[in-house]
């Protein structure tokens, strides 16, 4: 396998991370947003007021979102077994 192969491979696969988690981080940033102005606005500074509505938000993002994630996952999966007699020269 040549270096061209290998960076091609990582390349997607970094891809593939960015684009299944993109759908998780953005939710929680803006739930994390939202959170911080209402902290700010009404001088609530309690710590656990920032972490429950966001592990709320990225567990029913996990619940929308799962099906579509793990499809393009197993795809990338497919994808790299089935072209293993590529990788193997």
């Amino acid at each position: 396998m040549d270096q061209g192969t290998i960076i091609d491979l990582a390349q997607e696969a970094l891809k593939t991370i960015i684009y299944v988690s993109a759908p998780m981080l953005a939710i929680s940033i803006i739930i994390g947003l939202a959170v911080s102005i209402f902290q700010a606005t009404t001088q609530i500074q309690e710590q656990t007021l920032s972490f429950v509505p966001k592990i709320l938000a990225v567990l029913a993002s996990i619940i929308v979102f799962g099906p579509w994630m793990l499809r393009i996952l197993v795809e990338f999966t497919n994808r790299l077994f089935g072209n293993m007699h590529i990788y193997m020269k």
